[in-house]
């Protein structure tokens, strides 16, 4: 079970932080790169090619290829995180990562997602692994609690 996060530039390292905080709730191993889709292609290839991860994570803005480009390269799940990094406010991001052809999937979540990203990776990688599921659920739980605890809170204030 591993996980490699991808980034397109070192700009991107607070929503990879975002990812790897996550990911280490949940025990899972990962490794963190830079490289870029447009700038870097061979180190890319040479690193995807590995084929050593379960799922890959790609954190991209502006034109934000990256994901799409890993998914072009493995049959591995593929989840894109586009960034909120240009003057467009990160919508040419999204919609990089969104309009993928037909064939070539990247599971695409919220822009500067990167919590979103490690929770989808983990629910991935759980279908295989009975104590990661099991976390998970716990995990569900304490969010349920904790909107319950707002519900409580604001209905407090109310009177």
């Amino acid at each position: 079970m591993f996980v490699r996060i991808i980034m397109g530039s070192s700009s991107d390292v607070e929503i990879a932080r975002k990812v790897t905080s996550n990911l280490s709730k949940f025990e899972i191993p990962y490794q963190v790169s830079v490289i870029s889709a447009h700038r870097a292609l061979d180190d890319l290839q040479a690193l995807v090619g590995q084929d050593d991860a379960d799922v890959y994570i790609g954190i991209a803005g502006k034109a934000a290829h990256l994901p799409g480009v890993i998914a072009g390269m493995t049959i591995k799940p593929v989840i894109g995180v586009p960034v909120k990094s240009s003057t467009l406010s990160g919508l040419d991001a999204l919609l990089s990562i969104v309009q993928m052809p037909k064939g070539v999937p990247v599971a695409t979540v919220a822009l500067d997602g990167g919590e979103n990203a490690a929770i989808l990776a983990t629910q991935i990688l759980a279908v295989q692994d009975q104590d990661l599921s099991q976390k998970l659920a716990a995990y569900k739980k304490e969010l349920s609690a904790g909107v319950r605890d707002m519900n409580n809170e604001a209905a407090v204030q109310a009177l």
